[in-house]
This record gives structure tokens, C-alpha cells and sequence, in this order.
């Protein structure tokens, strides 16, 4: 991918506060607080200032960022921000961090009214507020933190690098397990899973994007298999599921393919045909200006015209997150459009319990005129 300097990315992760900075004045908000940790993960964090994890951070409304991070090394090796106060120094307390930081740095933002994050915990919000006396607090679903969601959808120029280097990598690894299927030298679900866990940081990975799903003939009627992958042969003969995704400087593909080990059934084989028939279809829709739930039904059709049913959406937005807005299923609103810079997943999926589970999952890029298909994942039939 391309190469960035450490100021280009500095320059970067600005901009996006910047923007931040802006719907806060323009909704009279002195100062948006975010609360990353193990009681709720927000990556909004990682989103502003890179940081990886466990932080509190404040960005007020003429830009001004504060970063509270409990791993004060780390924030100073990668994560961008005006101002860095080690945690430990508040005994880990988020409202204490916040009282002392709103105090400090009074003259940046422009009033005192201060938007918490909506996922605090109502005993939580309480004692924020009690700490927060001096201080017109706000808590709302669909505040600032509802405009930094949104603002996540469209990923900027870096996001869409560094997801495409993690499709590379994917697609490098999807071609490699086809290979050592073909030789026999993958047997177990536990072989496929633990060379993705491999190959992921021989490559430059941080992680997989979420637990490796594989699933021989057996489990493959599962929509998510449990436990993610066992000691079980894979692939057998019949049809076996791998659903992966590898991170990228924070940033995760999601990829299903389906390996066909023959002889089939012929009911296997016309499941195989319906869900490279709705994935074809659907994706036919994945444009600009395109109402999102077009596509859903699009796939939908495909499959109620042979009878079946697929039992979940057809797809979701990647990102920082695995699951991120928007979705692409039959609860999206007509007015959610497809536009450029969104990521998202085309995922259509079958799953019998006699024939065993078919999905086929690529990421697409929301492209000026089109899209993308950044990954390459597909039905690969083995004789």
C-alpha cells in the first residue's frame, strides 16, 4: 500500500477531528467526551488519534484533542493528539480524568456544554454529572456520537488503503489454504485456522478481524459454527465454510468461501448455483446513489424464486469494527443509499442441516461510478 509519513498521518487524524470540531460549533458544544475500555469499546478513539485501546478521550470545539490513555508508552509511540495525561494520574476514574481536563483547558471550547458518550451506564452518567457540576451535559443517541457513526460510514483515502491492504493479504492467504487443500497438506478446521493465524503477521497483520469461523460438512449448516473451529476433517467431502477477516493497522477484511468437496448431491450443487446466482445479482446493485435495500431484496428474490430463505442480511460496512453501519438487509430505510467510500461486505448464505452451509462473502468498494470488489473469495470445488 501506499507509504505514509509520520506527519501525513498526523495531518490525517487532524482532519478528521477537524471535522469534529465543526459539528460542534455548529451544535453550540463545547467539548465531546469518548470512553474506550473493557466495559464498552469505542472506536472512536482509535478513529481520532490511533490509539489502540483503553482511553478517554476529549475533542473540543475548536479542535483541541486531549487523549487520557492508560498505556501512556504506547499513545506515545502511535497515537496523534494535542495533548497526551497518563490515566493513572485520575486512579483510572473517566469522570475525574474528564473534571480535571474540561478545568485545564477551559479555553477551548467555546461554552460549557459537554456531550457524554450515549453508552454510559446510567450509574455511570450520574456520576458524571455529579463531577461534572459546573457543566451543561449532554447524553443523547443521536448527538455527536451519532455524527461520528455516520461520519465512519465514508472512509477516507487512508481507511480504504489500509483496507485494501488487509483484502491483499486476505486474498493471499485464501489462495495459499486452495492450494495446500488441493495437495492435502490442510486436514482439520484447527490446520486452516492456526495458518490464517500464521501467515496474518508473517504479513504485517495485527490480528484476525474476529474468531475464525471453519466449519467441514458437519457444522457448516451453522451460520456462525460453535465452537469456531474444532479437530473436525476439513474439508470433507460435501461443503465446508471459511469465514476470516485480517486487520491492517486497525482496519479488518471479512471474507466466506465455500469449498465443494465432490461428489455432490445434486441438491448440494443447486445450492451452490443459488448463492453464486444471488451474489452475482446483488452485487449488480452495490452503486452510488442505489438504495441499499435494493440489493437485500434483489438476493431475497434469487432465493424465493427456488424457495429458500437466506436467515440473515445480506451484508454490513467494515472498518475499524467487523460490523459496522450501514447493513445491508430488508430493515434498511429506501433514503440509506450506497455511496462512494463505503465498505461492505455481499455476503448471501444457505444452510441445510442434510445439505450443509454455502456462503460466499467479498468486501466491495463504493467507488464515484461503480464499485470495487476488493477481495477475491469464491466457491472452490475440489474433486
Amino acid at each position: 500500500m501506499k507509504e505514509y509519513s509520520k506527519e501525513e498521518l498526523k495531518e490525517i487524524y487532524k482532519a478528521r477531528r477537524n471535522v469534529l470540531a465543526a459539528k460542534l460549533r455548529e451544535t453550540e458544544t463545547g467539548a465531546c467526551v469518548f470512553v474506550d475500555s473493557e466495559e464498552h469499546r469505542d472506536p472512536a478513539v482509535a478513529y481520532y488519534t490511533n490509539h489502540a485501546n483503553d482511553a478517554v478521550l476529549v475533542i473540543f470545539s475548536d479542535g483541541y484533542s486531549v487523549l487520557i490513555a492508560w498505556d501512556e508508552n504506547l499513545a506515545k509511540q502511535n497515537a496523534f493528539y494535542d495533548k497526551l495525561v497518563p490515566f493513572m494520574r485520575y486512579k483510572n476514574e473517566a469522570k475525574d480524568a474528564v473534571k480535571a481536563i474540561l478545568n485545564a483547558c477551559y479555553t477551548h471550547g467555546e461554552n460549557s456544554k459537554v456531550e457524554l458518550p450515549p453508552y454510559l451506564t446510567y450509574p455511570d452518567y450520574l456520576k458524571f454529572i455529579d463531577a461534572l457540576e459546573n457543566y451543561d451535559c449532554r447524553c443523547k443517541e443521536d448527538g455527536i456520537h451519532k455524527f461520528v457513526v455516520d461520519c465512519r460510514m465514508i472512509k477516507d483515502e487512508y481507511e480504504i488503503e489500509c483496507t485494501k491492504e488487509a483484502a491483499r493479504i486476505g486474498d493471499l492467504i485464501i489462495d495459499e489454504i486452495e492450494k495446500q487443500v488441493i495437495k492435502g497438506k490442510i486436514k482439520t478446521e484447527t490446520d486452516v485456522a492456526l495458518l490464517i493465524e500464521r501467515r496474518l503477521r508473517e504479513h504485517g497483520c495485527q490480528r484476525t478481524g474476529f474468531d475464525t469461523l471453519a466449519a467441514g460438512p458437519s457444522r457448516s449448516f451453522a451460520i456462525h459454527a460453535f465452537p469456531g473451529y474444532t479437530a473436525a476433517e476439513w474439508p470433507a467431502q460435501g461443503l465446508s465454510i471459511l469465514d476470516f477477516g485480517v486487520v491492517y493497522n486497525g482496519y479488518t477484511s471479512d471474507t466466506t468461501l465455500t469449498i465443494a468437496k465432490g461428489p455432490l448431491t445434486k441438491e448440494q450443487e443447486k445450492q451452490l448455483d443459488l448463492v453464486q446466482k444471488a451474489y452475482d445479482e446483488a452485487l449488480k446493485l452495490y452503486k452510488p446513489g442505489r438504495p441499499i435495500i435494493d440489493a437485500a431484496k434483489k438476493c431475497d428474490a434469487v432465493f424465493a424464486a427456488a424457495k429458500r430463505k437466506m436467515p440473515h442480511g445480506l451484508g454490513h460496512a467494515v472498518g475499524l469494527e467487523i460490523h459496522e453501519l450501514p447493513r445491508v438487509n430488508l430493515r434498511a430505510t429506501p433514503e440509506m443509499l450506497f455511496k462512494p467510500g463505503m465498505i461492505l461486505t455481499c455476503e448471501p448464505g444457505l444452510y441445510d442441516v442434510e445439505i450443509g452451509g454455502t456462503r460466499l462473502e467479498n468486501d466491495v468498494l463504493i467507488t464515484e461510478d461503480g464499485n470495487e470488489v476488493i477481495t477475491h473469495s469464491r466457491i472452490i470445488r475440489i474433486d
